[in-house]
C-alpha cells in the first residue's frame, strides 16, 4: 500500500556535518572547469570532484583517522557522483519535483535535528562559508533521489504472511523481538578443579548471600563486596540483555519474573549467580490509537504533470463535497491499488506506519470530515476520517516489527542490485586523468 511505507525507512540521512564541510572547496574551485565524465545525458565536472573529494577528507579527519591524499579518493569518489547523477536523471525524467513547500519543511526538520532554528541554521552555514542556497539545493537532490529509490525499489518490495510468521517463529526473530531486561549479578565461585566440598562451601556462601537480599539487603552494595564477577565493581549492572542471550534455564525463568525480582543461587561452570531484575522493556502488551480512514491518491505521470494532478485532486474534492460518493470515485480515479478497489479504503491503521503528511493531515481532520487536497511523495491526496479508536495491538506491533525488519533486508539487498543495473546500462565515460576510460 502505497501510503504505509514511511520516508524515513527509505531516505538517505541528511546530516548537518555534511553540509558543514564544503568550507574552502567551494572558494578554492578554479576558474576554468574541465569535464571529468560523461554520465548519459549529463556531466560531472572536475568542481564537483574536488568539493566531494574535500568533504571526504574533512569526514575522515573528523573521525581522528589517518586522510588519505586526494588521489587516492578521486576514482571510488567520481564512481558514487555517476551514481547519484544517473538517480537523478531517473528522477528528472520521471518527472519528480520538490516543491519549496516541501523543501522548507526539510531544511526545518534539519535544522531541528541539530537544535538549531532555521536562522540559526543559515547562520552556521554562513559562518562555515557555505551559503544557505548551496544547502538547499544539496537537500533538493537527496530528496529526489530517495523518491526515485522509493519508486524504483521500495514499492515493488513484498513481504509475505508466511515470511512473518517464519521470522516470528525463528530463534534470531524471537531474539530480536523479545523484552529485554536490565540486569545486576553476584557470582560465587568455584575453582575449575573444585571438589565437592568446594563447591557445598560455594552453594552455602551464595545461599548466605541470597538470604541477605530476600531480607533487603542492598544488591549493588553485596556485589561490590562479594561478586568474583568482572561487573562487581559496577555493583554487578550488566546491562540491558534478552532473554534469548542468557544460558538456561535464565532464559526462560526471567519471563516468569518482575522487575526488582531475584533469582535464587543458579550453578553454572563459573560458580553460583544470582541475578536481579533492575528494569525491564519491549514485550508488553502495547495500546495504539487507529484511525479508520479512505483516500484518493492521484499521481503525477508523463503525460499528467503536477498542476494538472494537483487540479485533478482539487476537482474530486469538489465533487465529493457537493454529494457524489466517495467510494465510486476512488474506484473510479484513486492510483493507489492496494485500497481503490475498496472505495481507497485503508481499514483501521496505525498511523505511525504513514509518512508524515499524510499523519499529519489526518490528525487535523475530524471524525467524519473530508480533508483538502495535500501532496506527500506519491502524489496529490483526498480523505475522509471515518473513526478512531485504541487497540491492543501486541500481536500486531510484534508482527509489524518483523514486517519492518525483513523490509529493511531486502530493501537493502534489492537497492544494491538496483544501483549496479542502472550503473551498468548506462553510458559513462571517465576522463579523469589516470583513470580507466570506461564507457557501456
Amino acid at each position: 500500500m502505497n501510503v504505509k511505507t514511511k520516508l524515513s525507512d527509505c531516505l538517505r540521512p541528511l546530516m548537518l556535518g555534511a553540509l558543514f564541510l564544503t568550507t574552502a572547496a567551494s572558494a578554492a574551485v578554479q576558474s576554468i572547469d574541465k569535464v571529468v565524465a560523461i554520465v548519459d545525458n549529463d556531466v560531472v565536472m572536475q568542481s564537483q570532484l574536488d568539493q566531494r573529494v574535500h568533504e571526504v577528507q574533512q569526514t575522515i579527519a573528523k573521525r581522528g583517522q589517518a586522510v588519505p591524499p586526494a588521489s587516492v579518493l578521486e576514482q571510488q569518489v567520481l564512481e558514487r557522483l555517476i551514481v547519484e547523477n544517473l538517480q537523478l536523471q531517473i528522477g528528472e525524467r520521471s518527472g519528480i519535483r520538490i516543491t519549496d513547500e516541501e523543501l522548507n519543511q526539510a531544511v526545518g526538520t534539519i535544522a531541528q535535528r541539530n537544535n538549531m532554528t532555521v536562522d540559526q541554521f543559515r547562520a552556521a552555514l554562513t559562518h562555515d562559508g557555505l551559503s544557505y542556497d548551496d544547502a538547499r539545493d544539496q537537500i533538493r537532490r537527496e530528496m529526489v533521489i530517495s523518491r526515485v529509490r522509493q519508486r524504483r525499489v521500495a514499492e515493488r518490495i513484498q513481504v509475505s504472511e508466511q515470511e512473518v510468521k517464519n521470522f516470528l517463529a525463528s530463534d534470531l526473530g524471537k531474539m530480536q523481538l523479545s523484552e529485554e531486561f536490565r540486569l545486576s549479578n553476584i557470582l560465587i565461585p568455584t575453582p575449575e578443579s573444585a571438589n565437592s566440598d568446594a563447591i557445598q562451601a560455594a552453594a552455602k556462601q551464595a545461599d548466605a548471600v541470597y538470604q541477605q537480599l530476600k531480607q533487603g539487603a542492598d544488591f549493588g552494595q553485596l556485589a561490590i563486596a562479594k561478586s568474583a564477577s568482572e561487573t562487581a565493581l559496577e555493583g554487578g549492572d550488566m546491562g540491558w540483555r534478552k532473554a534469548a542471550q542468557l544460558p538456561p534455564p535464565f532464559d526462560r525463568l526471567l519471563s516468569t519474573m518482575t522487575v526488582g525480582d531475584i533469582t535464587q543461587p543458579m550453578r553454572t561452570p563459573g560458580g553460583f549467580i544470582i541475578l536481579k531484575i533492575t528494569d525491564k522493556r519491549g514485550g508488553e502488551a502495547q495500546v495504539r490509537d487507529e484511525v479508520h480512514v479512505r483516500h484518493i491518491l492521484v499521481k503525477p505521470s508523463p503525460i499528467r504533470d503536477e498542476a494538472k494532478t494537483k487540479a485533478l485532486a482539487e476537482s474530486l474534492y469538489a465533487r465529493i463535497e457537493a454529494g457524489e460518493d466517495f467510494g465510486d470515485l476512488a474506484k473510479s480515479f484513486s492510483e493507489d491499488p492496494g485500497s481503490a478497489l475498496n472505495g481507497g479504503d485503508l481499514n483501521w491503521i496505525d498511523p505511525n506506519a504513514l509518512v508524515p503528511e499524510f499523519r499529519e493531515v489526518m490528525a487535523k481532520t475530524p471524525q467524519g470530515k473530508l480533508s483538502k487536497p495535500f501532496q506527500t511523495q506519491y502524489g496529490w491526496h483526498v480523505l475522509e476520517v471515518l473513526g478512531r479508536r485504541a487497540t491492543d495491538s501486541t500481536n500486531q506491533a510484534r508482527e509489524q516489527q518483523a514486517m519492518t525488519v525483513l523490509r529493511n533486508r531486502k530493501y537493502d539487498e534489492e537497492l544494491q542490485t538496483w544501483l549496479r543495473q542502472i550503473r551498468d546500462e548506462a553510458y559513462v565515460e571517465i576522463k579523469l586523468p589516470g583513470a580507466d576510460q570506461a564507457a557501456q
